[in-house]
């Protein structure tokens, strides 16, 4: 039996990780690693299992995370944000020689941290990183197309939207002002290209999207995601691109807007006497009008859906797989916790392969992945009046447009 140590654990995804993992076998200790030990109670109370403990883990403080990890077979890392967050914790649990896992999705910090793949090869410690659902699920099911149903692959590209969740916290918001201000990087013609948000090279990304489940025409925008990186290194592809949004529409422009008039800046301004981060007022106002949003809307349940369309050619002739990963019950936390909740499974039965820091398509048998799908992703799989709830969807597209729906 096994010992796993959710950092973060009282978080949306963090939380339905240790929910996924308190219910396997694999496991008799599951490990809530969190600063908050009031939430962190509330959650193994309503959990109601013996197994499930908790620790006080500081996210920058070496230390204290390796009094949190100690005795622990495999760390699964739910602490973001990740790029002020993700090298001083896999550099400490490197130095432990434990085994890991995480949902980083940040791109800029991820070049960092495959850097530390001799450190962890001299630790015998296998990192698999960016194991959420985009990235995560979306690299697995890519390498799928790729090296399984198709005889070449010319595009991987990754669609992705939620909403709806019961809270979204600072942050949340600081991530996607993040994303927004950054270099995003998109794998074109067989190169590496970075393109800017608001400007013009990003803004000719934008498209719409119809997401089962989920909605027609849904407006998506180029996102930093390490997929457009790590993926060009593993398969034989000359496009990889990824785009995603947040619902309702309209609380999105609200985060889009704010961060595109500079109010992401955390360079203090004189306000009446006092020092305001811009930062923190657009926080706060973007919370306060998220739930009158959602009120006007009528969003009064999460959904969410991530995408994966490749395609390429089979036997000479075009080809077109899309993978579709949708809920109309579950958004964030679900469709991250539980694909990061898998890869610990993977990893303690020892079918990760390693040492070293890896991403997903790196590392980890796509069909061991999807074996896992229908016992431990239950996306709402059922149907009302013939409509379709839910699921991991599987559509084929040939070259005359047809689409077929698969058995995955």
């Amino acid at each position: 039996m096994s010992k796993v140590v959710v950092l973060g654990g009282c978080g949306a995804v963090g939380s339905v990780a240790v929910e996924t993992l308190s219910r396997q076998d694999l496991f008799d200790e599951v490990v809530v690693g969190d600063i908050d030990m009031e939430r962190a109670g509330q959650l193994i109370a309503r959990i109601g299992s013996g197994k499930v403990s908790s620790g006080k883990v500081e996210a920058l403080d070496p230390d204290s995370i390796r009094q949190a990890i100690r005795g622990a077979d495999v760390v699964l890392n739910c602490i973001g944000p990740f790029y002020s967050t993700v090298k001083t914790i896999l550099k400490t649990v490197i130095e432990e020689r434990v085994d890991y896992v995480d949902i980083c999705d940040d791109v800029d910090v991820t070049l960092e941290i495959l850097d530390m793949d001799t450190d962890a090869k001299r630790a015998g410690v296998t990192a698999l990183i960016g194991m959420g659902s985009s990235p995560g699920a979306t690299n697995l099911l890519a390498r799928l197309a790729c090296e399984t149903l198709l005889d070449e692959a010319d595009s991987v590209d990754i669609f992705h939207t939620h909403g709806g969740e019961a809270v979204e916290g600072e942050g949340v918001i600081g991530h996607r002002f993040h994303c927004m201000s950054i270099d995003i990087p998109m794998y074109l013609d067989g190169e590496i290209s970075y393109v800017k948000y608001f400007r013009e090279d990003g803004i000719a990304l934008r498209q719409t999207f119809d997401f089962p489940v989920v909605g027609k025409d849904i407006p998506l925008y180029p996102y930093p995601h390490p997929e457009q990186l790590t993926l060009p290194r593993h398969l034989k592809v000359r496009n990889v691109t990824n785009k995603g949004s947040v619902l309702p529409n309209e609380y999105y422009d609200l985060t889009r807007d704010l961060c595109g008039l500079g109010l992401g800046s955390t360079e203090p301004l004189m306000v009446k006497g006092r020092d305001v981060l811009p930062y923190d007022f657009a926080v706060a106002y973007i919370l306060k009008r998220r739930a009158e949003i959602m009120k006007e809307k009528g969003f009064t349940t999460p959904c969410g859906c991530c995408s994966v369309v490749v395609k390429g050619r089979k036997a000479g002739r075009y080809q077109e797989y899309r993978f579709h990963m949708a809920s109309r019950s579950q958004a964030l936390g679900e469709g991250t916790g539980i694909p990061a909740a898998m890869g610990a499974m993977l990893m303690v039965q020892g079918k990760v392969s390693g040492p070293g820091v890896l991403p997903p398509e790196a590392c980890v048998d796509p069909m061991e992945f999807v074996g896992l799908i229908s016992k431990v992703m239950k996306l709402d799989a059922k149907k009302e009046g013939g409509e379709s709830f839910g699921g991991v969807i599987v559509e084929s597209v040939d070259e005359e447009g047809a689409v077929t729906k698969l058995d995955i």
